[in-house]
């Protein structure tokens, strides 16, 4: 049996604490970009570009354990929208922020590869901490979040997502989550939901965080009991996690979707206003470079119809480009658009007389810091807010599921397994599960 195999073994039959004990191998499989094909989708329209043909399964050394940092064996992961960036390489490669990454300090030369091990989630097992951690040992059951900080400098000790070294691990550094070990921070580390599978425990980490700090956080839109939150994709990746937090904070979503079976999961939630913006055939743009007012009004209209007339305290932008201008303008008087992406563009267009003149406030909103991702995996772990799993792949086909989530051909998240050989292992409390059972698996075969 390999090293690795050994590890595994320990995992599955329920003593990872002997991992610790267990020698760490030279090597393991990584889901990779190669810096010598970053040109190979030249010419062709984003949509076009193939992550089956960028995304690699490599065997890559393990890096080198620096001080503050943890080995991780990692059962299983997910995709995010940034790992379908990386595969396209879109807006720029990433192996430009390695570099400069490596830049930085000796050991942070590691990072400045050839190649880019990716993945911003994950499940797993402490193999080996570095010099100066405390609070981890090898044998913890852990998840990841993905912020990577090195807190050197003052403006990162009042909010961590402000220091001038602030990189999201797997996608702006490497030895990330899709693979078979990976290398963290030992600040990124939170407990592991016991009473979630491996694929299941993974699949919330970065979006579920991200919504959090949008929609919950003093530092996004604060919401309130009350409040009418506007929700994009509402059933989503990150908008799944919105609609929940919505529902569970005492407000009122309002899902946008685009299918009557996107519409059924966000019922399924415990939604009941709902806009299919197929059905409704809403086209905010009259051609590439102006947008159509009245179609926004047409939205704000629907919106109204579904509240009664309140217009969305709170508008939860992620679409970007295609959306803005409808979320600015249909946001209530003194409401906030809060922005954390824009995958269907960057270039935002809105009236500005639809903000300024109604004291609308636009805040823009990127992953959360430690504090809130310890939060929101907290209310993961008590059963509060559920993941949104509705496929999983092995770690060869990585890049089919990141092509589902190109095209936008899935529901909430897509897992990843890795050291995992099979979905439904990992779970610590049975008895929890028993009572969650059915928000576990509302995305289940979506």
């Amino acid at each position: 049996m390999t090293q690795l195999g050994e590890i595994q073994q320990a995992i599955l039959t329920g003593e990872s604490a002997a991992v610790g004990s267990l020698p760490v191998p030279e090597s393991y499989r990584g889901v990779t970009v190669h810096a010598d094909e970053v040109d190979m989708f030249e010419g062709l329209e984003s949509r076009d570009k193939d992550p089956r043909k960028s995304l690699h399964v490599d065997d890559v050394p393990v890096p080198e354990l620096g001080p503050g940092e943890a080995l991780v064996a990692v059962m299983a992961s997910a995709i995010n929208y940034n790992t379908v960036w990386t595969s396209i390489f879109e807006p720029i490669p990433t192996f430009k922020f390695l570099k400069k990454y490596g830049k930085l300090s000796p050991l942070a030369k590691r990072h400045d590869l050839p190649y880019h091990v990716v993945g911003s989630d994950l499940s797993g097992v402490v193999l080996r901490t570095g010099a100066g951690v405390h609070n981890w040992k090898p044998g913890d059951e852990v998840v990841a979040h993905c912020l990577n900080v090195e807190l050197e400098g003052p403006d990162g000790h009042n909010d961590t997502m402000l220091d001038t070294e602030q990189r999201i691990w797997g996608f702006e550094t490497n030895f990330g989550g899709l693979a078979e070990i990976a290398l963290v921070k030992a600040n990124q580390l939170m407990p592991k939901p016991d009473h979630l599978t491996w694929e299941e425990a993974a699949s919330p980490g970065l979006v579920n965080s991200t919504a959090y700090r949008q929609l919950v956080s003093r530092n996004g839109a604060d919401m309130k009991q009350g409040d009418v939150v506007l929700i994009w994709g509402a059933s989503g990746g990150l908008g799944s996690y919105a609609t929940q937090y919505a529902l569970n904070g005492g407000a009122i979503p309002v899902c946008v979707v685009s299918s009557p079976e996107k519409a059924a999961i966000c019922r399924k939630l415990g939604a009941e206003l709902i806009i299919d913006r197929s059905a409704e055939g809403y086209r905010f743009w009259k051609n590439d470079d102006e947008q159509d007012p009245k179609e926004w009004q047409r939205f704000g209209a629907k919106i109204r119809e579904l509240t009664g007339g309140e217009d969305p305290d709170i508008v939860f932008e992620h679409p970007g480009r295609e959306t803005f201008g409808a979320s600015v303008y249909a946001a209530r008087k003194g409401g906030t658009i809060v922005t954390c992406a824009s995958t269907s563009g960057y270039m935002h267009q809105y009236d500005n007389r639809y903000l300024w003149m109604n004291l609308k406030r636009i805040i823009g909103s990127h992953f959360a810091n430690y504090r809130e991702s310890w939060e929101a995996n907290r209310l993961i772990a008590k059963g509060l807010i559920h993941p949104t799993l509705s496929k999983t792949y092995p770690l060869e086909e990585t890049g089919q599921a990141a092509l589902d989530v190109h095209r936008n051909a899935h529901q909430g998240k897509v897992g990843v397994l890795a050291l995992a050989p099979e979905e439904g292992l990992g779970v610590r409390d049975e008895e929890k599960r028993a009572k969650h059972i059915e928000g576990i698996n509302a995305f289940r075969g979506a």
